[in-house]
Order: C-alpha cells, then sequence, then structure tokens
C-alpha cells in the first residue's frame, strides 16, 4: 500500500480504537492514548507489512485488550 494512503488508513483507525479503550476502561481518552502507543498491537500496527490495518477498530480492541490482560498478543483466527 501506498505511504499515503497507509497513514489515512491509520488516521481512522486508530482514533476509534482509542475510544473504545477509554469507553471500555472508564478512562480518558490521554491515558487511553498512551496506553494504545505503548503496545505491542500499535508497534505491529504502524507497520503496513504486518496488515493488522486490514482487521476492524473492535477486532484490534480486542487484540489490544487480551495483550493488557494476558501478556500476550493474540493474533485472531481468519475464518
Amino acid at each position: 500500500m501506498e505511504q499515503k494512503k497507509f497513514e489515512a488508513v491509520l488516521k481512522l483507525l486508530i482514533p476509534q480504537i482509542i475510544h473504545l479503550i477509554a469507553e471500555n476502561g472508564k478512562i480518558d481518552e490521554v491515558t487511553a492514548s498512551r496506553d494504545f502507543y505503548n503496545s505491542k498491537v500499535y508497534e505491529l500496527l504502524e507497520n503496513e507489512e504486518t496488515k493488522l490495518w486490514h482487521f476492524s477498530p473492535l477486532t484490534l480492541f480486542n487484540m489490544y485488550d487480551d495483550e493488557i490482560k494476558t501478556g500476550v498478543l493474540n493474533f485472531p483466527e481468519e475464518v
């Protein structure tokens, strides 16, 4: 994917994920942003080659949530 298109996709996905983190964790969006940007999910998401950007914001949130709760990053199974 072209770098500009990839950046545009991230600009759409990331705020939605942060909103879900804040809403579900009952924390403010600044804290949710900091927590997400320090996660393995974000680290992999910002690398276009991982193709994590193909997943929905909800799926990415669930991956993040599992990572925080278990310390392990699990990838959803493809159907």
